[in-house]
């Protein structure tokens, strides 16, 4: 199979980690360079961007972290790991009401302070939190700052205190914390029994494809068509239209000069003025500007200048610019 660049999306199943996820894209793709935008716990199922090729160049270069979850939770229990799947440290008696839980549910939305669980991949001293977890030893975790776009609940059961959460959050948010949290504020415990990421680098889970429906495809030659461009992981920043001076600037690693709709020449140094006019000829494609281009450019410069007075400056910029 030829050389893969884009962004394939998979719904990667209970059970495994995302390195597994990766590995069976390598065996199944036969491509060398794979990587992924964010890790989801072996128990976690749903949306992981798996990069190929020139995509895995793009990984510390990607803003959009945000991740949507569907989360289920059991009231009345606490564990080790704050999911099922930890040791069980608690157990009590719980009758919350779900308007009780509706209304402690706000409190945790917004900008919050958050305390990584010690079952968790966050490091300190060089060391994992979850290596140290696993030796029996707890150690003090600074708070971080997350945001929780939206927190809403999608379902509950009075009788069996079971239900749905409905998450919108930033990067490096714990949902196992946010429900251990609702917990302590309603005095019960509560711990995470499933999690499923529904959407995540502005990718959703319709876009995905398993890891079964991904080894038919490839048997059958056509994965090209499920892997979307490299280019989708920017689609949140918008559209910018560039000249074809502009263009090579870029590709030689120049950064975009500010575009100035107007300007004081006098409260300017030479070479705050330079940088007007040099983004005036990338405007209009002129890499070098000779007398003949004149013409063109104080057209476009001279609406932008605040005093007409101011001009001459301009000119004189411009005659240095052109020696």
């Amino acid at each position: 199979m030829s050389k893969l660049n884009g962004v394939l999306l998979i719904d990667k199943p209970k059970g495994f980690t995302s390195f597994d996820v990766i590995a069976v894209v390598r065996r199944l793709t036969g491509q060398k360079k794979l990587g992924h935008t964010g890790t989801l716990d072996p128990n976690a199922t749903g949306v992981l961007p798996v990069l190929l090729g020139t995509a895995t160049k793009t990984q510390d270069l990607i803003l959009n972290h945000d991740k949507s979850y569907t989360a289920e939770f059991q009231l009345g229990k606490t564990t080790d790991t704050l999911d099922i799947w930890g040791t069980v440290t608690s157990e009590c008696e719980s009758s919350v009401t779900e308007e009780q839980l509706r209304r402690a549910i706000p409190e945790f939305t917004g900008e919050i302070e958050q305390i990584p669980p010690m079952y968790s991949a966050v490091q300190k001293n060089g060391q994992r939190l979850y290596d140290l977890a696993r030796q029996g030893i707890e150690v003090e975790r600074e708070s971080r700052k997350v945001t929780v776009y939206s927190l809403s609940l999608a379902n509950f059961d009075e009788k069996t205190q079971t239900g749905t959460l409905e998450i919108s959050c930033s990067k490096g948010t714990y949902v196992r914390t946010i429900i251990d949290d609702i917990g302590r504020v309603l005095g019960v415990g509560a711990v995470m029994t499933a999690l499923r990421r529904t959407s995540a680098c502005g990718f959703s889970l319709d876009e995905c494809i398993t890891l079964d429906e991904l080894k038919s495809i490839c048997e059958n030659g056509n994965v090209e068509e499920k892997l979307s461009s490299v280019e989708s992981l920017f689609i949140s920043l918008g559209y910018l239209a560039v000249s074809s001076a502009q263009a090579k600037r870029f590709a030689n690693g120049g950064a975009r000069i500010a575009v100035y709709k107007e300007f004081a020449p006098e409260d300017m140094s030479a070479e705050q003025i330079a940088q007007v006019i040099q983004e005036v000829l990338a405007e209009l494609g002129i890499e070098k500007p000779v007398g003949a281009d004149k013409g063109k450019i104080m057209k476009v410069l001279m609406p932008r200048v605040k005093g007409k007075a101011d001009g001459k400056l301009v000119n004189e910029t411009l005659a240095g610019m052109m020696k």
